[in-house]
């Protein structure tokens, strides 16, 4: 799929173009962007981000420098969605507004998250696989279930591993 109005840094890394669906979205130097990934209007990734295959990062996503996005993550950007405005007619982009959420420096979002839309992922801070994110989530936290909760902090879990 061509990249339309895409603003690609240098040295950014799509081995399978024809596999990913990126548009009006602006991406930083040295990123990797995997298979089957989206990337709509209006989001941001960071210089040397990775972003694992079948990911969805939608409309008024920031993703700050250093991000690691796991397989398969969903975005959502919508807090009431609807397919139909009142009357009944399918609904435009002027019948609602898009609610932004923001990736901190460094962070990472393990495979199969869902971040609901209105929320700050602190810096360096740790998503695990599956977990569903309804609300901010502090820099240098580990966070894990549905809905995810604080189950510990990285620079403890870093110095726990470099001490062995």
């Amino acid at each position: 799929m061509p990249l339309v109005q895409v603003k690609c840094g240098t040295d950014v890394s799509i081995p399978q173009p024809d596999l990913v669906n990126l548009y009006g979205c602006t991406i930083g130097d040295g990123t990797r962007i995997g298979a089957f990934v989206e990337i709509q209007k209006n989001a941001v990734v960071g210089a040397r981000c990775k972003i694992s295959s079948h990911t969805f990062i939608c409309e008024g996503v920031t993703i700050d420098d250093e991000v690691f996005v796991g397989h398969g993550v969903m975005f959502i950007n919508d807090r009431f969605p609807r397919a139909t405005a009142t009357g009944g007619k399918l609904q435009t982009e002027q019948d609602w507004s898009v609610t932004a959420t923001s990736v901190e420096r460094g962070a990472s979002i393990g495979s199969g998250a869902t971040i609901l839309c209105g929320v700050v992922i602190g810096e360096n801070a740790l998503v695990g696989a599956g977990a569903v994110v309804t609300r901010n989530v502090p820099a240098f936290a580990i966070v894990a279930g549905s809905p995810a909760r604080v189950i510990g902090d990285v620079r403890t879990r870093a110095n726990h591993q470099s001490s062995k």
